[in-house]
């Protein structure tokens, strides 16, 4: 018995030993940020290890944008994924850390206002009714359907969104608000999107926003209601080509991933990875229900990423209603 044990012991004790090697032998490339940039990102990291087989691990994490860079920043990432450029704040807290990165646009998206599939009242809604309803000062306030169109039932209006540390919270409150951050916060809030589906899905009188892709992939569980163009007056249902023609205002942005530039120096797995996700951003964009960018805009990406220019063509500031041909431009300029 006790040579038995012996034996066994060694036997486990070299089982830890090749484990252990297994695991310093496999590269790991982390990824937190946004959940309306996760699909894409994580579709691409799947595509990846395939091709990589087993050697490299990629984590991807939904912690949203603004989480997502307060990791990035801290230099716990390597790349973040984010629904809306990179702030003043987070900008000053990545110089502080001694944190470089390279912006790269990687897909266009929209954000949609979304109904319960038994709402057959409201089809069209103005951003002056999403701002009543959403201002900070509405706090506390139950607004009934009926409020904003007579003919619409008299039914409690039930909210839901994205989280303060999303990407999409600050872009819908920037959009509508005027202002990023500026919400009532008596909604149900979270950074995860299928929490966001499964409550528009079951309350009959839910009014909520989350981005467009988790609309096309979770069709007839809810449905997203059309917004009035503030500048033609027309009312624009978000989809592929409204987006892309840059229609569907003011609800439609780019979304990028931020890498950084010591990883891609140091980790020939990070550069890598990166240049397979340029590559392949535009096919994956289109699988998960986003909008891929011109070709143009990806050889500018890549251009971008081989020269490795930190740094970002925005000025730390939310915009909104970037359109597409706005955004290469910037680019071009890099």
């Amino acid at each position: 018995m006790k040579r038995l044990t012996i034996k066994t012991a060694v036997l486990s004790v070299g089982a830890v030993a090749m484990l252990s090697a297994s695991a310093q032998a496999q590269q790991v490339i982390r990824i937190d940020g946004s959940s309306t940039v996760y699909p894409i990102t994580e579709g691409v990291a799947e595509e990846f290890q395939k091709a990589k087989k087993g050697a490299v691990k990629v984590t991807v994490g939904i912690s949203g944008t603004g989480g997502g860079f307060k990791k990035f920043c801290r230099g716990e990432t390597d790349i973040s994924n984010a629904s809306r450029p990179i702030l003043v704040k987070e900008m000053e807290e990545c110089r502080k850390n001694g944190i470089q990165y390279i912006e790269l646009p990687i897909a266009y998206d929209g954000l949609a206002v979304v109904v319960n599939p038994r709402n057959n009242w409201a089809t069209c809604m103005t951003v002056e009714q999403l701002k009543e309803i959403w201002k900070p000062e509405s706090q506390g306030k139950k607004f009934s359907w009926s409020d904003f169109d007579p003919k619409w039932p008299k039914e409690e209006i039930k909210l839901c969104g994205a989280g303060h540390d999303s990407g999409t919270f600050d872009y819908f409150t920037e959009a509508i608000m005027g202002k990023a951050k500026q919400s009532r916060g008596d909604y149900l809030a979270s950074e995860d999107d299928n929490v966001l589906v499964q409550f528009a899905q079951r309350e009959r009188g839910a009014l909520c926003y989350f981005g467009l892709a988790y609309v096309q992939e979770n069709r007839g569980k809810v449905k997203a209601i059309q917004i009035r163009n503030p500048k033609t007056g027309q009312c624009v249902e978000p989809n592929y080509d409204t987006v892309q023609r840059g229609q569907y205002q003011p609800l439609s942005r780019p979304l990028f991933i931020y890498v950084n530039a010591k990883s891609v120096q140091d980790r020939p797995e990070v550069r890598e990875f990166v240049d397979f996700y340029l590559k392949n951003a535009g096919k994956i964009s289109k699988q998960v229900g986003y909008i891929a960018l011109p070709d143009r805009a990806y050889k500018l990406a890549e251009e971008r990423f081989s020269k490795r220019v930190v740094g970002t063509v925005f000025g730390g500031e939310p915009e909104v209603g970037l359109t597409i041909d706005e955004l290469l431009k910037r680019e071009a300029k890099q």
